[in-house]
């Protein structure tokens, strides 16, 4: 893949710092706001001081490129049953000991150059709906996720983000207009989870969250932990929560939790799934279960309770929706967007 008519072999300059008194570099992308000394890198391991300025060190590098179906992001309100060209980076802005994906996000991945017009080409050629930018933390592949989400609208592609939300306001807002889509994990409504669990802070991300829904389709993600998020006031705040600021219609996806990176407790039991689903219901018209197998993941209709897309594995039977997202049986909207 020869891809040197992008620059992708020069140094790209991030956005969103300024320079210290001291000879440090300030990152202003997320709420850590990471002062870098010279040849150091920030906590997200993707953004490094170099001769006086902060340089975006993933710019045009992946570790992962795939095609996966729309439903694995998970986005089950979204061009349901489409198939979504999937890149990942290396990287995050938190430090989940739970993390799923730590090999990545937290490891050092072999990485190829991907430059974002190629990008946004290959997703054409592939018949993919568009990009999604997922795996690891989108966020702080920023200049990289800013111009691939731009070339990829020009060819009538869309845009979607898999994201943690941990992210200033200005740099967010500069973002959202290129994007079409996004599901956002909110890991807890205990900020205190956040802090001991995530290195991270709970506010940002439900202001993130807002905003989002202000500009693009947004689905929710909460992996559910045994002993640690899993209490009935956890699921009850968050459907609560969901239902005020994002709509009643705001899809939500409990997925089970299995050990891995720094945290070994048991497995999600399905039970302990159910009981949220059942308490997230007191709010919220979809709440899907993600991670386990048998029921959870069909979509019915919050107006008449037809079943809208069923749904096994990722294979999907949409006989249920019209081509507009709307029921087939009483015309309801559901907040599924086919267009």
């Amino acid at each position: 893949m020869r891809l040197a008519s992008e620059g992708l072999g020069d140094e790209k300059e991030a956005l969103f710092w300024r320079k210290l008194e001291d000879g440090r570099v300030e990152c202003l992308l997320c709420p850590h706001g990471c002062r870098i000394a010279e040849g150091k890198r920030g906590i997200c391991r993707a953004r490094e001081a170099r001769a006086g300025r902060l340089i975006a060190a993933t710019y045009g590098l992946v570790s992962s490129v795939a095609m996966d179906p729309i439903e694995k992001k998970p986005l089950y309100h979204f061009f349901p049953g489409s198939s979504i060209l999937s890149l990942g980076s290396m990287g995050c802005n938190l430090a989940c000991a739970f993390c799923q994906n730590w090999s990545i996000s937290q490891g050092a991945p072999p990485m190829e150059p991907l430059g974002p017009r190629r990008a946004a080409e290959e997703a054409l050629a592939r018949g993919s709906i568009g990009i999604a930018y997922t795996y690891n933390e989108p966020l702080i592949w920023f200049e990289f996720v800013m111009e691939a989400a731009q070339e990829a609208r020009e060819r009538g592609l869309k845009n979607v983000l898999v994201t943690n939300g941990f992210v200033n306001p200005e740099p967010f807002s500069q973002l959202l207009p290129r994007i079409d889509a996004l599901n956002i994990d909110i890991k807890s409504m205990d900020d205190g989870f956040y802090r001991d669990l995530c290195k991270g802070e709970l506010a940002p991300v439900l202001a993130a969250t807002q905003k989002a829904k202000e500009m693009a389709h947004v689905e929710v993600t909460n992996l559910v932990i045994p002993g640690k998020n899993d209490s009935d006031d956890n699921f009850e705040r968050l459907g609560r929560w969901m239902a005020g600021n994002l709509g009643e219609d705001a899809p939500l996806h409990l997925s089970a939790y299995f050990p891995s990176y720094k945290l070994d407790v048991e497995p999600t039991p399905p039970a302990v799934l159910r009981r949220a689903q059942g308490i997230a219901k007191g709010h919220l018209e979809h709440v899907y279960l993600g991670n386990v197998g048998g029921p959870g993941s069909d979509t019915f209709c919050g107006s008449c309770g037809a079943a809208v897309v069923k749904r096994r594995g990722y294979s999907i039977d949409a006989a249920g929706m019209n081509p507009d997202g709307t029921c087939a049986s009483c015309g309801a909207g559901n907040g599924i967007r086919t267009s």
